[in-house]
């Protein structure tokens, strides 16, 4: 085995509230810099309040930590991992600083999101960046691994949760539903800027390969829109696009949020709630196909992403139509949106106002 050429592991998420007191503070660190209205983040608030303040990201990064970590080791990686979150503890900035009073020199980040985007990818570069200042390192200490979109294992895991998903149709259904990929929508002008879509579009089609299931068997759709109404996101929503199955003849649907890897606050009040709620009204079944959470074939493929940096002699894998995405972003890559009064949340999941 070659030598390693970091000396640890960064787990960087979003972030969550984990009672009723930490909901308003994680919101104003959510929205820090941004025109939002108090009246609006108080609505969103009342999201979190319904399940008594409890985001489950926080909890779910814990569980994933905790399975990666494992299996590094029985790898032979014995390498410290650390967390550090964007909005609510453990911050950043303090796990930074933990980092460089334990000596750690460089470390390999592992960001909970799949795609490319501002928010999704420059973002929390860009987050790191600032932390690495706030600590005096004039340099980053931290290097980002590589977007997954279309890494074997993530699809595979994909299609193991598709496939349980299936299980829990009615039988007189399973031959019939339509598949509904849905992720978090963005604004337009920040979707221009970078492979977003394209990355969504390309897991949906191996999925659904993987699955057997012709194109005409499903469509990307999105959800969590937040800013202005004037202003164009992504579209169409997930609940005007399963009022429009249902009207063509379609009985049965599953939604697949493959634009999250845990099932947190959008997962839960978006798709378990209000589209649950919609397909109730319109007499169309839905099931909710889980997320990768701690699927053995996701942990296995965080841990491939970590051993391929650390170590020069591994494989990047990939499928599809596209090659492994570029360790080191272009600094032309997902630049930040033109400055509007909102902006958008966390394509990964978590950023609701």
């Amino acid at each position: 085995m070659s030598e390693s050429k970091y000396d640890a592991i960064l787990f960087v998420s979003f972030g969550g509230p984990e009672g009723r007191d930490d909901v308003v503070p994680f919101l104003e660190n959510v929205l820090r810099g941004r025109n939002v209205p108090r009246e609006r983040m108080l609505e969103v608030a009342e999201h979190y309040y319904h399940f008594d303040g409890i985001s489950p990201i926080n909890q779910q990064t814990r569980e994933l930590i905790d399975a990666v970590s494992s299996s590094l080791r029985e790898r032979g990686v014995d390498v410290p991992v650390y967390w550090g979150n964007r909005n609510w503890h453990p911050m950043l900035p303090d796990t930074l600083a933990r980092m460089q009073a334990d000596g750690v020199r460089k470390a390999i980040a592992f960001v909970t999101a799949a795609y490319s985007s501002y928010s999704s990818c420059r973002q929390y570069r860009e987050n790191v960046y600032a932390a690495c200042e706030s600590i005096g390192e004039e340099t980053s200490m931290v290097d980002k691994i590589r977007v997954f979109f279309n890494h074997p294992d993530f699809i595979g895991a994909n299609s193991d949760r598709v496939k349980f998903a299936i299980e829990q149709l009615p039988a007189a259904n399973r031959d019939h539903f339509r598949l509904a990929f849905t992720a978090h929508s963005i604004p337009l002008s920040m979707s221009a800027c970078c492979n977003y879509v394209q990355q969504l579009t390309e897991t949906s089609r191996l999925i659904a390969k993987e699955l057997g299931l012709s194109d005409d068997r499903w469509s990307l759709v999105y959800q969590s829109r937040s800013g202005r109404p004037q202003d164009p996101w992504l579209e169409p929503d997930i609940v005007d696009h399963l009022r429009m199955i249902r009207e063509q003849g379609t009985d049965a649907a599953i939604v697949v949020p493959i634009g999250f890897l845990s099932d947190h606050m959008e997962v839960l009040y978006d798709l378990d709630e209000e589209a649950q709620i919609a397909c109730e009204e319109i007499g169309l079944t839905m099931v909710r196909a889980g997320t990768v959470g701690t699927h053995p074939r996701f942990v296995e493929m965080v841990c491939k992403l970590i051993e391929e940096r650390l170590y020069d002699d591994r494989e990047k894998e990939a499928v599809g139509h596209f090659g492994p995405n570029w360790d080191v972003c272009p600094v032309t890559c997902c630049p930040a949106p033109p400055a509007r009064p909102q902006h958008a949340g966390h394509p990964a999941g978590g950023g609701r106002p």
